[in-house]
C-alpha cells in the first residue's frame, strides 16, 4: 500500500470515527426523549439540531410511532449503521488498491 492507500485508509477512520459519533448522538437523543427535557438547554437544542433533520424526514415517510413510542432513532440507526459499513468497506477496498 502506498502514500494514497494510507491517506484513504486515514480518511477512512475519520470518517468512521464521525459516523460513531453520529450513532451516539442518534442514542444520546433517544434517551433524552423519555425524559422531558428543558427545550432551552444547550447540549437539547444541539441534539435536536444534529438529529431532527434525518429524523422528520424518516418521519414523513414511515410514520413509526405506535402507541406514544417513536421508533424512528432506531430506524435511523439502522440506516447510519448499514451506510457506515458500506462507505468504510468501499474506502478500505480502495485504500488496498493503490
Amino acid at each position: 500500500m502506498g502514500f494514497f492507500g494510507e491517506l484513504i485508509m486515514v480518511v477512512s477512520q475519520a470518517i468512521n470515527l464521525i459516523f460513531t459519533i453520529y450513532i451516539y448522538i442518534i442514542v444520546a437523543r433517544a434517551i433524552i426523549s423519555w425524559v422531558n427535557p428543558d427545550p432551552y438547554n444547550p447540549i437539547v437544542r444541539f441534539l435536536h439540531s444534529v438529529t431532527d433533520p434525518l429524523l422528520n424526514q424518516i418521519r414523513r415517510v414511515v410514520p413509526l410511532q405506535f402507541g406514544g413510542i417513536d421508533f424512528s432513532p432506531i430506524l435511523l440507526l439502522f440506516g447510519v449503521f448499514f451506510l457506515q459499513r458500506i462507505v468504510i468497506l468501499l474506502l478500505t477496498r480502495l485504500a488496498y488498491a493503490f
